[in-house]
């Protein structure tokens, strides 16, 4: 994976300077199709998370609160959940599992995003990068060649590190995770309360 993750460095490198010139910010709240979602389309308040699969924190977050934040609100119906791949150290490791991900297609998607975190500890202690990815690659039905080939394609790369210049770029990403709600912004790790905090006048007002 080293001259994909090559571009990928100078991709992002590149895209940091951009962002210390520039002006500006918003979450970038308008959901296009290709967007990784769970919940109603309808629902009344949505909330986009920016995260990688190789941070620590949003391992965390995936483990420790999102079960109970996506049992209150999601499944309920109340809230839309977006998803969007953010590029934190090692970035190759990053963009192979999100395109692993997205070669699993959407129905699958969230499966691989939790198998990787969840892997974390194991990767960085053992090295095997290579090893667990396959692995989960062939969790979801693929081989090890069509696995291999995802994390060599440079149009869903281009892609992904186009994804990853806009969120540091317009949505002005600093940090994973990143929540946006509305015009709210919340930065790192979050308990419940927080969400609950800012949700629930939300989806109480008219």
């Amino acid at each position: 994976m080293g001259r994909y993750a090559r571009r990928i460095v100078l991709a992002l490198a590149a895209a940091s300077l951009l962002a210390a010139c520039s002006k500006g910010g918003g979450g970038g709240t308008a959901i296009s199709g290709d967007e990784m979602t769970l919940g109603d389309a309808k629902a009344k308040v949505t909330v986009i998370e920016y995260a990688s699969v190789t941070c620590p924190h949003c391992a965390r977050f995936n483990e420790e609160v999102f079960p109970a934040f996506k049992k209150k609100y999601v499944d309920t119906g109340q809230v839309r959940y977006v998803f969007r791949e953010f590029l934190t150290p090692p970035e190759q490791v990053a963009a192979a599992g999100f395109l692993i991900a997205r070669c699993a297609g959407k129905e699958k998607y969230f499966s691989v995003i939790d198998a990787v975190f969840h892997s974390q500890n194991e990767m960085f202690s053992s090295g095997d990068y290579k090893g667990v990815l396959l692995r989960i690659g062939r969790s979801v039905g693929m081989n090890d060649d069509q696995t291999m080939a995802c994390i060599q394609d440079d149009k869903a790369l281009k892609a992904l590190n186009d994804r990853v210049e806009k969120a540091l770029n317009v949505q002005k990403v600093a940090a994973t995770p990143t929540f946006y709600i509305g015009d709210k912004k919340l930065e790192g790790e979050q308990p419940l309360s927080a969400f609950d905090a800012v949700l629930q006048p939300l989806l109480a007002a008219k």
